[in-house]
């Protein structure tokens, strides 16, 4: 006879847990493996993007890097959280409505904010050089031009592949990459 655990309130506060639950990240829907496979599609926008590279709309890893967004530019002497949240709320919802305006299939709001969120990726790693360099001459304006047409190029490469919109890329990317711009001019100013 196998022993088997009192179900009892105290079970859930204890490191035994209830049989068959499942681990606390899995049923949170954090994946690492999903927020690493996309990570890397935003760090190599001239790889292919799968069709299947959005099934799933996590926002873990759009959230962790707008927190990280938000704490380097802190960590530069700009607290502008409230600023990063506002424009990227603005941002989501102004670009859900515009492709769901252009496409047949549509997209909800959910898989939008992870592909803008995962495409800040560049601009997060600008703003990790804004905490070391000044980004206010010419290097800060070279490093800014290439970061929101690397955004823009990742976030428009997959939003025509989800979308199925491929003669309509420069079409995504003219919102996308006025989406991006904000974020940057929040970085250099």
């Amino acid at each position: 006879m196998q022993y088997e655990q009192p179900r009892s309130f105290w079970s859930a506060f204890g490191t035994g847990g209830y049989p068959d639950e499942p681990p606390l990240l899995e049923e949170l829907g954090i994946n690492f493996q999903h927020i690493q496979a996309k990570s890397l599609t935003v760090l190599n926008p001239f790889k292919k993007v799968s069709d299947t590279i959005m099934d799933d709309a996590d926002l873990a890893g759009p959230l962790l890097f707008i927190f990280l967004f938000g704490i380097f530019l802190m960590l530069s002497g700009k607290v502008h959280f409230g600023y990063i949240y506002g424009v990227g709320v603005l941002g989501v919802v102004s670009i859900y409505l515009i492709l769901n305006l252009m496409s047949e299939t549509g997209l909800d709001w959910s898989r939008t904010a992870s592909v803008l969120g995962y495409c800040l990726l560049p601009l997060v790693i600008l703003s990790g050089f804004s905490v070391v360099l000044n980004l206010g001459g010419y290097i800060g304006l070279v490093l800014s031009v290439i970061s929101i047409f690397w955004c823009t190029y990742s976030s428009s490469g997959m939003f025509t592949t989800v979308l199925h919109l491929n003669d309509q890329r420069f079409l995504i990317g003219y919102p996308v990459g006025l989406f991006y711009t904000c974020f940057a001019l929040m970085t250099v100013f």
